[in-house]
């Protein structure tokens, strides 16, 4: 269920977007509120569920996790609960999502190198018994998109 936000609400939530770290201070100062304000909304939108959390975006190169790809995953019917449950065990996986189309899941996978891509697919994924068939795409490139959110332009 969608949380009534109001301008300021989303300015906070792009401000702390663009930098997690911000002081609340300083959210206060670019928000044009006060600071007891800022804490106020900011504890609002934590409890009610819009900032789940904060955390640190990695750079994958530098990481070491040079290679990603995009695995489609199709599993054996009415075996999603099961299969999601092996997917929290799987420190390659970065982002999963059960979609619609030809394939039920999207893995945005980051590894070391092609074999642990290779050893990841063919050896922990395809050997979960749900799996059906895999297709892997390399990502050739991730330009860092920034800008408003989707319906704050």
């Amino acid at each position: 269920m969608a949380v009534r936000l109001d301008e300021t609400d989303r300015r906070i939530i792009e401000l702390l977007r663009a930098d997690g770290r911000m002081s609340i201070r300083a959210v206060a100062e670019q928000a044009h509120i006060s600071r007891a304000n800022a804490y106020s909304r900011l504890d609002r939108l934590r409890t009610q569920g819009v900032i789940r959390g904060f955390t640190a975006v990695i750079d994958p190169e530098k990481y070491g996790t040079a290679l990603s790809a995009y695995v489609s995953v199709s599993i054996e019917q009415h075996s999603w609960e099961r299969f999601r449950g092996y997917l929290r065990d799987i420190p390659e996986i970065e982002h999963a999502a059960l979609v619609s189309g030809d394939v039920d899941l999207l893995l945005l996978v980051r590894v070391v190198d092609p074999d642990a891509l290779r050893t990841f697919v063919l050896e922990r994924l395809q050997r979960i018994p749900e799996v059906k068939s895999t297709r892997t795409m390399f990502i050739l490139d991730e330009p860092h998109l920034e800008g408003p959110l989707p319906g704050n332009v």
